[in-house]
């Protein structure tokens, strides 16, 4: 049977409140077509503006088959490029960040400035013209110090991403901020395993103890319903948003990107042992305001995020393969806040690192688990699931929309 079919006619009847067949987990053939109709064709949260902060800073990431490259040009925008020398196809930027005045292939030193226009290239005859030959641009859009690119040849419309997310962002001024802290790992398994694990808490309090001393188990928090009916949320709400921090609940009617201001449990204000900030700077000179909790984003495919009051962490999630996933964690603070005076390092990532590892560990399970034969698809909690029914309902929806859209037949993948 044809693939797309195949995964259409299991999309359509996928039982409601239950989790997807095997096949979505572990197929190869399953995770390419997720690839090309979903990473190679929608918005990806790839990096931060601060982590290029000035003309000729660049950094490399790789989605799938495609290396990119984001550089910081001389007149202060950002860009995204393929990372593929239009001479005979090496890499241009060959590190994972650096800075340079012009972006320079080591295989034959063609040159290419920072706006991706090809500047030099030796002895290539008469009738060459450089014009022809710049780096291939790739759709980037920054929001709020949050990069996103599209690597399709027409992207999907980012102002609806930008009209969610801008204002409860903005105050927290994170494209002045600076990375304290990244991390990479490695989970072995499908990347829509790391975001069903991503989506509730019900696993929390037997696996995350250094989280569950300041982040709040109740659904309402981690869901997608009912938290303005939670009285504890509700009050919270109002007292930020009368500090001029936008807050409640708000989702775009696809599913596809949600924002939301949540309380920490009790007086905790930070994601550490004893609840007190991280960092004895605010975050934001614009954010004044205790206790504000931590705003949560969430884009799909391809990021999570929690601003508190005295520092950010994004995550990004990148499919490797149909059963590896990297999630790289970044954590940001005050551009002026020094490591060792005003932050610990060890105390800033202790509980997201511990964490990262325990859901790693977690994912791992539940994959080698979803292998067996004996696997198929398990109810959701009603009551603790609601955030990982929506994102499968969202993953379900997209998919069945883009494959019928779509009647071409599946390319290859190099």
């Amino acid at each position: 049977m044809d693939l797309q079919a195949n995964v259409l006619r299991q999309l359509k009847s996928r039982r409601e409140g239950f989790s997807l067949e095997q096949p979505f987990y572990i197929d190869q053939d399953y995770f390419k077509l997720d690839m090309e109709q979903i990473w190679y064709r929608d918005w990806l949260f790839i990096g931060h503006d601060c982590e290029i902060p000035r003309a000729g800073n660049y950094f490399t990431a790789q989605v799938g088959d495609y290396p990119i490259v984001m550089v910081r040009g001389k007149d202060q925008v950002i860009r995204a490029f393929h990372n593929t020398c239009r001479h005979r196809g090496h890499r241009v930027c060959t590190s994972d960040r650096g800075a340079s005045a012009k972006l320079v292939c080591p295989y034959h030193n063609w040159t290419y400035d920072l706006d991706g226009s090809l500047v030099f290239a030796r002895q290539m005859g008469e009738t060459f013209d450089k014009n022809e030959f710049g780096l291939k641009p790739v759709h980037c859009e920054s929001v709020a110090g949050y990069i996103f690119i599209c690597l399709a040849n027409e992207p999907a419309d980012f102002a609806p991403v930008r009209a969610s997310i801008e204002p409860y962002m903005k105050p927290h001024r994170l494209s002045e901020a600076k990375v304290a802290h990244r991390s990479t790992i490695i989970e072995k398994g499908n990347w829509k395993l790391v975001w069903e694990n991503n989506r509730e808490c019900y696993h929390c309090a037997g696996n995350h103890p250094e989280l569950c001393r300041t982040y709040p188990e109740a659904p309402t928090a981690t869901g997608v319903q009912g938290a303005g009916d939670d009285p504890v949320i509700a009050e919270h709400w109002a007292r930020c948003e009368a500090a001029g921090l936008p807050s409640t609940f708000k989702i775009d009617p696809s599913g596809q990107f949600r924002t939301a201001r949540m309380p920490l449990i009790q007086d905790a204000e930070s994601y550490t042992l004893s609840g007190k900030r991280a960092v004895r700077c605010p975050l934001s000179d614009d954010v004044s305001t205790s206790h504000i909790g931590t705003m949560l984003l969430f884009h799909y495919p391809s990021t999570w995020n929690h601003i508190l009051v005295d520092h950010a962490i994004s995550f990004r999630v990148t499919p490797l393969s149909a059963e590896e996933t990297a999630v790289t964690t970044t954590w940001l603070v005050h551009k002026d806040a020094v490591e060792g005076v005003d932050y610990d390092l060890k105390e800033l990532t202790h509980v997201w690192e511990m964490t990262n590892d325990q859901d790693r560990s977690i994912v791992e399970e539940n994959a080698f688990g979803i292998r067996s034969p004996a696997y198929e698809p398990g109810p959701y909690s009603v009551e603790h699931e609601g955030g990982v029914m929506q994102f499968v309902d969202w993953y379900t929806t997209f998919m069945i929309n883009r494959l019928q859209g779509d009647k071409a037949r599946l390319s290859a993948v190099a």
